[in-house]
């Protein structure tokens, strides 16, 4: 029986350190992808509290949410240093940064997602204006954008009646890059 208890210890021990090392960052596009035009991932990732069996043992898929320019209905929109549009069927994703590189009240993500067994559409903001960043870079002779960013979303609502949901249990993060965007003039 000890031997037992050792063995299912050591195995959690392992699962833990698993999920505390393994890659949350978005996986930058490969240079045949970002040499081929404009590309982009983006990645929500529901906190512990919002995985099944609050994220233990990393055995369970996360559930975490995606799009990227392969995604039906995928388009890019309006695309600057101080803001950026990413769109696919279902999503609609906006960031705006203010003069001081802090997210402005203007950013939101809207998504499908199943709640109580119901597919329903969120929108969720961010809290404040110190929970994210979006980073860009410009091309030498190139009138296209490259960079990421990432943003804390910590308060929801339900997209068709505005109603405020009691989800997450604490903020979703969105996180992408972006390679080769077409810039419009800021």
């Amino acid at each position: 029986m000890r031997k037992l208890l050792i063995v299912a210890g050591l195995a959690l021990l392992a699962c833990f350190v698993v999920i505390k090392w393994r890659p949350d960052g978005p996986v930058a596009p490969s240079v045949s992808e970002s040499s081929r035009g404009p590309s982009f991932e983006v990645r929500v990732v529901k906190p512990l509290s919002a995985r099944p069996l609050f994220g233990l043992l990393g055995l369970l898929p996360a559930g975490d949410l995606r799009f990227d320019q392969r995604s039906p209905g995928a388009a890019i929109g309006s695309v600057g240093h101080d803001h950026l549009e990413l769109r696919a069927d279902g999503w609609d994703l906006a960031i705006e940064i203010d003069g001081e590189g802090r997210v402005a009240p203007g950013t939101r993500l809207v998504f499908p997602m199943v709640l109580a067994d119901r597919e329903r559409r969120l929108r969720c903001r961010p809290a404040d204006r110190d929970s994210g960043y979006l980073r860009t870079t410009t091309r030498a002779g190139a009138d296209e954008l490259s960079g990421r960013f990432l943003v804390k979303l910590a308060t929801c609502e339900n997209a068709e009646t505005g109603k405020l949901i009691e989800w997450p249990p604490a903020p979703l993060t969105a996180m992408g890059t972006f390679e080769r965007l077409p810039h419009a003039a800021d």
